[in-house]
């Protein structure tokens, strides 16, 4: 096996441990990692009456565009009301930067997790930043990894979610 292929091997397996066992950055966040079910969609917060269901995709590195899906989400919300609709912001690729600690936008996102906003960070995405940085993205508090963004987008639709990407 040539080195490079054992280098990515040892490198993924490892990165993959430190977030299992909650050691580094990740650990202070929410997972979804063992107990992901695509038939069977989990959620941070309880909104029971939301009668309205909304996933976001954010898959570039634009602030813009994180303050677009930001202020179009609170402009749901204040329409809705925060009972009646259900909203998951995905980020993954280049678009998981709106989620790290250091985020221009880290506290909008916290004021929005309190009014029930959910915001999911792709594992798939944390392990290739991994790989370039030498450690797990310490994200902000309130992000939820999950496996897979795109996996997330699509289990979300397949339970009535609307999708929108700005």
């Amino acid at each position: 096996m040539p080195i490079s292929n054992l280098r990515h091997i040892l490198t993924t397996t490892l990165v993959s441990l430190i977030l299992m066992l909650g050691i580094g950055s990740a650990s202070a966040n929410v997972s979804m990692l063992h107990d992901f079910s695509f038939s069977q969609p989990k959620f941070i917060h309880n909104l029971p009456f939301a009668s309205h269901k909304l996933v976001v995709q954010v898959s570039q590195d634009n602030p813009a565009r994180w303050h677009l899906v930001l202020n179009t989400s609170q402009n749901l919300l204040n329409f809705f009301g925060q009972q009646k609709i259900q909203i998951v912001v995905v980020a993954f690729g280049p678009g998981l930067k709106m989620l790290v600690a250091n985020s221009p936008v880290a506290k909008t996102i916290a004021a929005m997790n309190a009014e029930g906003v959910e915001f999911d960070a792709c594992h798939n995405t944390m392990l290739a930043m991994a790989k370039k940085i030498g450690h797990l993205p310490k994200l902000v508090p309130s992000a939820v990894i999950v496996p897979a963004g795109i996996v997330r987008i699509m289990q979300l639709e397949s339970h009535g979610f609307d999708y929108v990407k700005p």
